[in-house]
């Protein structure tokens, strides 16, 4: 395989209006493009972090709930890289987003942290 990086991650969520909040308004990701598509009684909602194109949040008449707690097989969470994981801490806490207290890899040495989106997918802050 010649890749070249991972191209997107795509989530479906419960709510589409609450998740588009919370991944634009208070994690500051950019819209890139947003459609509706009737047939599937579906939003696609393309976002980007530092320009570039990074999620796509899809709507679903009712989809199944993701089993996450106890951590279940599949995708386990999604780490965004930061400078500062307690200054980006403060900045969720101050925007209502419940966050884990800061904790150190074992084997990097670097800090990280948790907390969730609207539908409980666990997402990290992990220091660069």
């Amino acid at each position: 395989m010649a890749f070249n990086k991972i191209h997107h991650i795509a989530i479906i969520c419960s709510d589409y209006q609450k998740s588009k909040h919370f991944y634009v308004e208070i994690l500051g990701l950019k819209i890139l493009n947003e459609v509706f598509r009737k047939e599937r009684e579906s939003y696609k909602l393309d976002l980007a972090l530092n320009g570039e194109y990074i999620l796509e949040l899809f709507s679903f008449p009712n989809p199944p709930q993701r089993p996450s707690r106890p951590e279940a097989q599949g995708l386990r969470h999604l780490a965004f890289e930061v400078d500062n994981v307690s200054e980006e801490r403060e900045r969720l806490i101050k925007k209502g987003v419940d966050v884990e207290p800061i904790r150190t890899d074992e084997f990097t040495g670097r800090k990280f942290t948790f907390f969730a989106d609207p539908d409980d997918l666990p997402l990290e802050l992990y220091e660069k």
